[in-house]
């Protein structure tokens, strides 16, 4: 993925004397930032080219980093700065905006960061303030988590989220508020019928599905053709929905997107679960791909919810319900459909990694239309959930650490067998008591990135100034 552009803006002293003597300081500093950010591969830096001193430099490099396509704007403090340019820079500077206050005790720079702090709050201006030293790692990964959570924020302006399908089983939480969506995160909404996916699948040339399933039938671990729910035919008409969903998401120039199934596809089509798999995964049989964000059930707060995580974590995204606790181990058995993406049967882009773990599955009653249900494991490790929800027409965010266990390839079988033997698992340890989150948790579905992203989560919301909840110990 691209790396995150990001602009500095440094603030010094406005009589043009003390400037003078304090121009190196601040030159140096700034410098430091901009190296250590660079290391991580993540960021590039577009540097000021004039220490702010005075009203006409923050309007012109301010005005500079936005027409270089900055994505957000870091106002530097080494020294003691006269706010008001901090204020005149925050009009024109892309936002939002980090205010980074370093150790230089000499000089009252922690002095102009709150001044400056000050007056952005006394003005509205949404912003976040770090102090310290930027070779820190902990101070380091906190500017890197505002950046992140910042870049993810903007990126989602004039996104396009395609609703294929409408209400699945009258479930309210899969509905996307238009005006909310528009308002607070700026995405435009396309309604798409479901016939589309039909219509599409049969001008899919049945040599390009008949690869799909060479390679898959090489990869996969095992597909178990029944004769009846999963048969080639069927599958390949799988893999010609997949096909279908990539020509809609071209043709409506959509940035993710939500398909319903339920009941119309999954009763007299085949289900989507190969299609949804396969959109999330970093892969096909066609060559690697960037993941691109396709919800089941058409739950847009759900695949909103999975854009952001992919956008922070630049990586897959997991979709699943929340469909039983097991007391006697503690842990919540997340599982949906074939929904999962592949990525987690192994945890790898590599394909190979992947696919050995997964199985094929025939879809069982609940999908009388049949066709394959793309089963694995999740591969254990610390892992992040989310979800976005609305209370009283607000959003908020549920953010939840927790752990991908693996009990053994015995006990797995035990375990899916206990409620969905066909459907992929993930088999999470929250931290927090189970009662306390299911009598607060506002979704059937839940979403989740490897590592630890609390932190940019949060950040996230604060940007977005919607509420969040942490489910966990540090709550």
């Amino acid at each position: 993925m691209n790396k995150i552009k990001v602009g500095i803006m440094t603030f010094s002293d406005g009589r043009p004397n003390v400037n003078e003597e304090l121009l190196e300081i601040n030159k140096k500093f700034q410098s430091s930032i901009a190296k250590e950010l660079e290391s991580t591969g993540e960021i590039e830096i577009i540097e000021s080219e004039d220490i702010i001193s005075k009203p006409s430099l923050a309007k012109k490099e301010a005005l500079r980093l936005r027409n270089l396509g900055t994505e957000l704007t870091i106002f530097n403090y080494a020294v003691w700065a006269f706010p008001h340019f901090s204020v005149m820079a925050s009009k024109f500077a892309p936002s939002p905006f980090l205010l980074f206050g370093n150790i230089n005790p000499q000089y009252p720079g922690m002095v102009g960061m709150l001044a400056a702090a000050g007056a952005l709050d006394q003005t509205g201006v949404v912003h976040k303030r770090l102090w310290g030293n930027i070779k820190d790692k902990s101070v380091l990964g906190n500017a890197l988590s505002f950046i992140r959570a910042a870049a993810a924020f903007n990126s989602l302006k004039g996104q396009r989220y395609g609703m294929i399908g409408g209400r699945p089983m009258g479930m309210y939480t899969t509905v996307p508020s238009v005006d909310l969506w528009n308002s607070v995160f700026g995405i435009d909404v396309e309604h798409i019928d479901q016939y589309e996916v039909i219509r599409l699948s049969n001008e899919v040339p049945e040599s390009r599905a008949e690869r799909g399933l060479k390679w898959l039938e090489k990869k996969v671990k095992k597909i178990r053709y029944d004769g009846k729910q999963l048969t080639p035919k069927k599958l390949k008409t799988q893999i010609k929905s997949y096909h279908a969903i990539q020509r809609i998401v071209e043709e409506n120039e959509l940035d993710f997107a939500g398909i319903k199934g339920q009941p119309e596809l999954t009763n007299n089509f085949v289900t989507m679960d190969v299609a949804e798999a396969f959109m999330n995964d970093p892969y096909d049989w066609e060559g690697s791909h960037e993941p691109f964000i396709l919800a089941t059930e058409a739950d847009s707060d759900g695949a909103l919810t999975m854009q952001i995580l992919k956008t922070i974590a630049k990586t897959p995204v997991l979709f699943a319900d929340v469909r039983h606790y097991d007391a006697k181990d503690n842990f919540f058995d997340l599982c949906n459909s074939g929904e999962h993406a592949t990525y987690f049967a192994g945890k790898s882009f590599d394909p190979d990694e992947n696919l050995k773990n997964v199985e094929f599955y025939p879809e069982g009653f609940y999908f009388p239309a049949g066709g394959a249900s793309v089963r694995h494991i999740a591969k254990s490790g610390h892992v992040t959930l989310a979800r976005l929800a609305r209370k009283n027409g607000k959003y908020w965010m549920a953010i939840l650490p927790a752990e991908f266990l693996d009990f053994g390839e015995e006990k797995n079988e035990e375990k899916a067998r206990a409620t969905q033997v066909e459907w992929p698992h993930a088999f999470a340890r929250l931290k927090v008591d189970a009662q306390e989150f299911l009598s607060t948790y506002d979704s059937n579905h839940t979403h989740g990135v490897y590592g630890d992203h609390v932190g940019e989560l949060i950040d996230f919301c604060k940007i977005a100034k919607i509420g969040y909840k942490i489910y966990g110990e540090n709550q």
